[in-house]
C-alpha cells in the first residue's frame, strides 16, 4: 500500500507539493513494475501498488515529508513518510519501504496500467 515512493534520508528544501495535483508520482521498481500515487488538494490520495492494490488514504506535509496514512481497504497500522525534492522535474532516487531501490518522478496527467521503464 505504501510501496509507491519512499527517499533516502537527503536533506532538501521544503517542496512545492501542488505540482503533484492533477499528476502522478510514479515509482519504477528494479524488475520494471510500477507504483503510482495521486495526490488532491485537500488532504486525500488514491494509489495503485506495483501488484495493481488500489488504496487510499490522507496526506500532509511535514517540512520537505510527504506523509501518507492510508485508510481503505482497511487503515493501516501506521503512517509512512518520505523525502520530496524541491524540485520534482527530474527524476529521482528512493528506497521503497521493502528495502528496493527505486526511481520516481513526476508524470504530467493521471497514468494508470503503465508497466516496463519511464519514458525519456
Amino acid at each position: 500500500a505504501f510501496a509507491a515512493f519512499a527517499m533516502c534520508g537527503e536533506a532538501w528544501a521544503t517542496p512545492d507539493i501542488s505540482q503533484a495535483f492533477g499528476n502522478t508520482i510514479q515509482s519504477t521498481y528494479p524488475d520494471g513494475r510500477q507504483a503510482e500515487v495521486y495526490l488532491q488538494q485537500g488532504g486525500a490520495y488514491q494509489s495503485t501498488g506495483r501488484r495493481g492494490q488500489h488504496t487510499s488514504g490522507v496526506w500532509r506535509m511535514r517540512g520537505n515529508r510527504l506523509c501518507l496514512n492510508q485508510r481503505q481497504p482497511f487503515a493501516g497500522p501506521f503512517g509512512y513518510c518520505t523525502s520530496i525534492p524541491e524540485r520534482t522535474d527530474a527524476e529521482w532516487s528512493a528506497r521503497a519501504p521493502t528495502g528496493e531501490n527505486i526511481r520516481v518522478h513526476l508524470v504530467r496527467g493521471h497514468v494508470t496500467g503503465r508497466k516496463g521503464p519511464p519514458p525519456r
